[in-house]
């Protein structure tokens, strides 16, 4: 298996392969500072409003002819597009935005990028520095908001700092583990007269990230592996940040073992490959949960035993000894103890792994999984994803969601919002690739697919990209696709309707005796969210409201036309187009485990638990 050219390794910018910037010393003012730069680092694409504090930094970005700056309609947006930007194309992304309010609209995609570990550069106007502290008009003391939430912060008033800062800030966001840096710039050193020098050397004596493995810890993991009985190769998104997918693969060929991957591991492994068991945890497939609950041997690699993976902590995995590899030493021991921990970069573990576990196969130790595998067949056969059709001729939400994946194919990249589409989309699209499925996993962000999606397709334009999103979360980011249709970026959206709050209608049909507490979105106060709304009645009426934004709007409601209205939306491709499925509003996604219980509940359906059989049941 080639690398996919979406998912190059962490830290690979444009600025890692242009050629190095001659030593140039030149008076100009800090704004004019910044962008070159930004332009010195290999930033490409900007993603920004500007305001007061920021303004300076906007004149001379005016004349640069290799920053492209898309002017958004809310600063969340920026931030969105800039990770979806980093998710799809391994670059940092960048995002920048005015002082005080604007700021602080950037700290849910900072947060966001920091729970799921992408590189993304945030560039905040600040005050004057002798305003900073007297609550001035629009000053947010946004370093120390996002001090929990940021990688690194810099608050800089100096100008002579801007080179060696945005320096700092590209090299920190993109190596290690990845994660968001914020740069907080004074208005008066924007403004000021300054002497710009390029390269700046970047002395960080406290950042020295762990990327080659201790040999030791290499040849202890290799030597549980080929002993297991029941081992399972537990792939998080540190492989897919990595760029180690091609490495995983000749790992998983080489030992036989069984391969789950993330939520945002999802690509990181082919979903058709045999030894693949789909995903763990809440949602996950039940070959994939009950193998790391039977499993003898956790080989977990770029993960980190996240919640919704592990169920109720101290009944996961109970039979199971634990190697545990990832470029972040504080995930190790968090929240599992791990029996081999490995720090380092996990292309160099898989890389050094192959060849331990091949000297182990040359002097006679390889494991036997053949009595393994015989179970993890059946329960494959057994328990398949599936899910039952709508009634009366209504569209089935997961049928919606598996053609687009059918028609439009393992090459395009799909970004989702949070609730049960994404997690239909999770199960019923065939992720082949990496770099082609993009979701808010760590904070769950509802408004994340649209601004996504855009900055996807801003990175890599040649790809056909698609928003799979629900009602409720098209509502809150929808006027980003007003900035795609001015700035020709062609998305696809496809809007799965059904008129709730879908995963917490879910919950409460599930938890709360069917009471639908403010979950309905299509009426007002006294309906019960239990009747479909009336003939009509659709407010807002997505179809008109993308073609108001400048984007072609088409609607599907019947089975019979889903194919056709999914083909006429991939034939356009000189404006965004958007698509409204009015799809089944009881449709649930299974399986499941419930929030706090152990995955030895996991449900195949409602009310139904799969019955193993055997001793370790």
């Amino acid at each position: 298996m080639t690398e996919h050219a979406a998912s190059p390794r962490r830290g690979d910018t444009p600025a890692a392969h242009a050629p190095a910037p001659q030593h140039v010393v030149e008076t100009m003012t800090g704004a004019q500072s910044l962008i070159r730069s930004l332009e010195a680092v290999g930033a490409d694409t900007v993603f920004g409003i500007p305001g007061g504090a920021i303004l300076p930094a906007y004149d001379p970005l005016m004349d640069s002819t290799k920053v492209r700056h898309i002017l958004v309609r809310h600063e969340q947006g920026a931030g969105h597009a800039a990770t979806g930007y980093a998710q799809a194309t391994g670059r940092v992304g960048v995002c920048m935005a005015t002082s005080g309010p604007g700021a602080t609209n950037l700290v849910t995609p900072i947060a966001d990028a920091y729970m799921d570990s992408v590189p993304i550069v945030a560039i905040t106007g600040q005050v004057t520095s002798k305003a900073i502290g007297t609550d001035a008009f629009q000053e947010a003391d946004i370093c120390g908001i996002t001090m929990p939430i940021t990688k690194h912060n810099y608050l800089v008033t100096d100008p002579a700092e801007i080179p060696r800062v945005i320096a700092e800030a590209f090299h920190i966001a993109a190596t290690g583990r990845p994660g968001p840096v914020l740069v907080d710039i004074a208005k008066d050193a924007l403004q000021a007269t300054t002497t710009f020098r390029w390269p700046v050397e970047t002395s960080l004596p406290g950042y020295r990230p762990v990327t080659k493995p201790h040999a030791k810890q290499i040849r202890e993991a290799a030597k549980m592996l080929v002993t297991a009985k029941r081992p399972v190769l537990y792939v998080g998104g540190g492989v897919m940040k990595a760029g180690a997918t091609a490495e995983l693969r000749i790992l998983a060929e080489l030992t036989g073992a069984p391969v789950v991957t993330t939520l945002m591991a999802l690509g990181a492994f082919p979903d058709s490959h045999p030894q693949h068991l789909g995903m763990p945890g809440m949602h996950g497939s039940v070959p994939a949960v009950t193998a790391l609950q039977k499993a003898d041997l956790l080989f977990t690699l770029g993960a980190r035993f996240d919640d919704r993976v592990t169920g109720k902590l101290d009944s996961f995995a109970p039979y199971a000894k634990v190697v545990h590899a990832d470029i972040d030493p504080a995930e190790i021991g968090k929240n599992r103890p791990a029996d081999v921990p490995i720090v380092g970069d996990a292309r160099e573990v898989l890389a050094d792994l192959i060849v331990a576990v091949q000297a182990e196969f040359d002097a006679g130790h390889k494991g036997d999984y053949g009595d393994w595998w015989e179970r993890l067949d059946e329960w494959k056969t057994t328990y398949p994803v599936g899910y039952e059709p709508a009634p009366g001729g209504q569209l089935s939400p997961q049928q919606v969601i598996e053609r687009i994946g059918r028609l439009v194919g393992p090459d395009a990249v799909y970004a989702a919002g949070v609730g049960q589409h994404q997690m239909w989309s999770s199960q019923f699209i065939r992720f082949e690739k990496p770099g082609t499925w993009l979701n808010s996993g760590g904070a769950g962000t509802m408004g994340y697919a649209v601004p996504a999606a855009m900055g996807a397709k801003a990175g890599r334009p040649e790809a056909a990209v698609w928003a799979i999103d629900g009602d409720g979360c098209f509502q809150m980011t929808n006027q980003e696709l007003a900035t795609c249709a001015l700035n020709d970026i062609p998305i696809k959206v496809a809007v799965i309707n059904n008129g709730s709050l879908g995963m917490v209608r879910q919950w409460q049909t599930l938890f709360y005796n069917q009471r639908y507490s403010n979950t309905v979105l299509h009426a007002g106060p006294g309906h019960d969210g239990i009747e479909p709304p009336a003939q009509g009645t659709r407010i807002p009426d997505f179809v008109l409201l993308a073609e108001a934004m400048g984007c072609v709007g088409l609607r599907c409601e019947r089975p019979e036309d889903l194919d056709a209205v999914i083909k006429q939306a991939m034939e356009i491709n000189d404006r965004p187009v958007v698509i409204d499925f009015i799809v089944h509003q009881d449709a649930m996604v299974w399986p499941m485990v419930a929030a706090g219980t152990s995955n030895d509940e996991i449900q195949f359906a409602r009310g139904v638990r799969p019955d193993f059989g055997d001793d370790l049941d």
